[in-house]
């Protein structure tokens, strides 16, 4: 009798909604129009926690958390760079063992979905891919044609099935869905390509798992993959119906899931921060409640981009910060929001059977605040340079096997009695110019900049250009992406125009030892240059160091490297987790290259996300465009519809400079206007490369209240979006103007207007105007 109780018990648990126990086997399939976790329906309601990006001892927190918002799922990225960071070496272990970040998971009642790339984007650096891929030269990346990368790739996949296929579902663990790649369809559309990524998934061990792909509802028609299920991203505020309707007119059996509902953004440096309103997210979170579609929060706890991780976006070139606070339900440290008490509120009223919602933890940790830390030892770079290396050639960072860090070019150019300019091709990221150690020029990327003027040199002198590189750009075609100097520097005057070589390269990298071996004394800052000093607490927290009045680089506390700061902003602080500091004597070493006005931090007990420093050469408005005697290319109306329109040329035209203009809005009565993303598409049918594209003139854009600005149109994040300036965006017509950076011959463009629920801005009629010459700027 016992027996047959105890078997039935098993049989009853196999069915159960709830976790199997380690060593159950237990199943996880698509159905007709819905998932299937042990045979019985399932809506997955999953929210995105990264390991990485949160210290190992509040993992189990974090994870409580997520389960106390009412969530049943967690949802991971693996980063192929941290643990690769040298080629074939593997480090899976302390703060990397994600396999222990799965087993908490499942000691939790939860369930999770691995997402191994090899690309992630995450606004982590390279996307996730490793830096040392770069050294091969030629190198393609998310393409079957590059033997190098798919080889790379295949070695990769096959490790981390080593370590989490053991964790199936269908071995007794809680993964429940593999990631296949990662928003493909906004890079290209090659199946073959996702067919080898998901046969190497298979082969490294997840062959027993349910795996699925995820993209955009623009694109995720672009390619077919067999045996895969589908999920669609889309941000707060989306129209539900909208976000799924041509997917469900192709898949009318498929089960619906959003892989990534953006409950934020992230933010940039230089550019406004990022927030999300909780009354349109929710909306939409409901929406989808209702229709039981699936879902996975993205971010639930964004934390931080501790030291170097932090990536970019292109074009144009936008760093993003070290906090990846991302407007999240459960903030920066850990704690939750007014987003985490609304989910949680409407996520009680959709539980499955015999789910219950957890209880909310208490943080591990508490909030405290430092006395201010004043620092008098310094250590300059010009004092104490590495060891130089010789290159006849400008080379980057990682022709010398430097992951990350500054770089800097020395070499001695000749007298000249006239002032010369300075090329530099192209820089990545941030450099200053010095002659015999005087600052006579800086070059930010973000901005295009590219040449100084140097003053007139009375004798030989030395020229030093020391460059930072920031995070790697993890999205679009820029992925590629080298640091310090890629192709070469030039010295130009009235008689000449040399190709500057032979160079003595010193490279700076991020590691804690090496920040910590140089000689620190009390003396005056002279340049870039080293600062550390030590502090006292008699309890430790969470705190957040303010950096407000120091210049750009990165601080150490206590060997843990805490991220980047730079005085533009918005983000101003730097999160230090408790389990970072100690009672006792605690030290902390900055480095800065742009020169602080006060050599003292702060402790704070709340982040400062939204201060910006406001530079003048972000604005793209001149005086005013004259576009008279100018005539468009095309004139025409957009139909009141968020998807994308496409306008085609009777024949192709050629020009390099182009201009929107939006002549009248859908509503009357709106005087705003915006469009989330426009294309253009050349004589062959293909979309014209955005890489060189730069915005000359937007005759209002808002850059105050969010990143809204005129570079939006072609960032290819269709839920970013350029819009007039809010409560000052002047009247109709409004006007942007784009150089494209060479001539093409244009068969048509592509606009989309936003995706969102709000209809502000929404164009109906429209001039384009396209020609080889630039307009008439004023």
């Amino acid at each position: 009798m016992r027996k047959i109780v105890f078997v039935l018990l098993a049989v009853m648990l196999s069915l159960s909604v709830l976790p199997a126990q380690k060593g159950q086997p237990g199943s996880f399939v698509v159905g007709e129009n819905q998932y299937l976790l042990n045979e019985k329906p399932f809506v997955v309601r999953a929210g995105e926690l990264h390991y990485t990006r949160i210290p190992r001892e509040y993992w189990d927190h974090r994870i409580k958390m997520l389960k106390a918002m009412g969530m049943n799922t967690v949802c991971i990225y693996l980063f192929w760079n941290i643990h690769e960071q040298k080629q074939g070496v593997y480090d899976f272990s302390g703060q990397n063992d994600v396999a222990e970040f799965v087993r908490l998971i499942q000691k939790n009642g939860m369930y999770c979905i691995v997402r191994p790339g090899p690309y992630v984007c995450a606004e982590w650096d390279m996307g996730g891919l490793p830096w040392w891929l770069l050294k091969k030269k030629n190198l393609q990346v998310r393409r079957k044609s590059d033997e190098f990368f798919m080889e790379e790739t295949g070695k990769y996949l096959k490790k981390t099935g080593e370590i989490l296929a053991p964790y199936q579902i269908q071995n007794g663990g809680p993964i429940i869905m593999v990631q296949v790649e990662n928003e493909y369809g906004t890079w290209g559309h090659d199946s073959k390509y996702m067919e080898i990524i998901r046969d190497d998934i298979r082969v490294a061990g997840y062959d027993k798992v349910q795996l699925v792909r995820c993209d955009w509802s623009s694109n995720f028609y672009k390619y077919d993959l067999l045996g895969v299920s589908n999920a669609l991203n889309f941000g707060a505020g989306s129209n539900i119906d909208n976000q799924f309707r041509k997917f469900k007119e192709m898949h009318p059996d498929a089960p619906l899931m959003c892989g990534e509902y953006w409950t934020g953004w992230f933010d940039q440096w230089g550019r406004a921060h990022e927030t999300r309103d909780v009354n349109s997210f929710i909306g939409s979170l409901k929406d989808m409640m209702d229709r039981n579609i699936s879902f996975s929060l993205y971010m639930a706890h964004g934390g931080t981009s501790f030291g170097q991780w932090a990536g970019a976006n292109a074009p144009a070139y936008a760093p993003t910060t070290s906090s990846y606070d991302y407007n999240a339900p459960i903030d920066e440290a850990g704690f939750p929001t007014d987003k985490f008490y609304a989910i949680r509120n409407l996520l009680k009223n959709y539980l499955l059977e015999g789910e219950t919602l957890g209880d909310i933890p208490e943080n591990p940790e508490k909030i405290i605040t430092i006395d201010s830390v004043q620092f008098e030892k310094i250590s300059n770079v010009f004092d104490q340079l590495p060891k130089p290396k010789q290159s006849e050639d400008i080379q980057t960072m990682e022709f010398f096997d430097q992951g990350w860090g500054s770089i800097m070019y020395r070499k001695i150019i000749p007298a000249c009695n006239e002032k010369q300019t300075l090329i530099i091709k192209d820089l990545h990221d941030w450099a200053t110019i010095y002659i015999d150690g005087k600052v006579v020029g800086m070059l930010d990327r973000r901005k295009g900049e590219s040449t100084v003027e140097l003053p007139v040199l009375a004798e030989d002198s030395r020229l030093d250009i020391f460059v930072e590189g920031m995070g790697r750009v993890n999205y679009g075609e820029a992925i590629i992406d080298r640091k310090g100097i890629t192709d070469k520097v030039i010295l130009k005057n009235s008689r000449s125009e040399t190709d500057l070589k032979n160079w003595m390269v010193y490279n700076f990298p991020v590691d804690y030892a090496f920040q910590k071996k140089h000689k620190f004394e009390k003396q005056k800052a002279n340049g870039p240059a080293w600062y550390k000093a030590e502090f006292k607490l008699d309890k430790t927290g969470y705190t957040y160091l303010d950096m407000s009045s120091w210049g750009k680089g990165m601080v150490w506390v206590n060997g843990h490297n805490m991220g980047r700061f730079w005085k533009i902003g918005p983000t101003q602080t730097l999160c230090v987790p408790g389990c970072y500091l100690k009672k006792g004597k605690n030290e902390i070493i900055v480095f800065d290259i742009a020169s602080p006005s006060k050599t003292v931090i702060s402790g704070l007990d709340h982040p400062v996300l939204d201060r910006i420093v406001k530079e003048n050469a972000d604005k793209h408005k001149k005086e005013s465009l004259n576009l008279n005697g100018v005539n468009p290319v095309i004139t025409g109306s957009l139909p009141n519809s968020r998807d994308w329109q496409t306008i085609t040329l009777d024949e192709p035209v050629a020009g390099q400079y182009f201009c929107i203009e939006a002549i009248s809005p859908q509503n009357a009565n709106d005087n705003a206007a915006s469009i989330a993303e426009i294309e253009l598409i050349d004589a062959q049918g293909n979309a014209i490369s955005t890489m060189d594209w730069k915005v000359l003139y937007a005759d209002s854009e808002e850059t105050d209240k969010y990143a809204n600005g005129a570079d939006k149109l072609f960032d290819k994040q269709e839920s970013v979006i350029w819009q007039t300036k809010i409560g000052d965006q002047g009247a109709y017509p409004h006007q942007i103007v784009i150089d494209m950076g060479k001539i093409y011959k244009v068969k048509g463009f592509s606009i989309l207007p936003r995706t969102d629920s709000s209809s502000r801005g929404m164009i109906q009629n429209y001039r384009f105007y396209l020609q080889p010459g630039k307009f008439k700027i004023e």
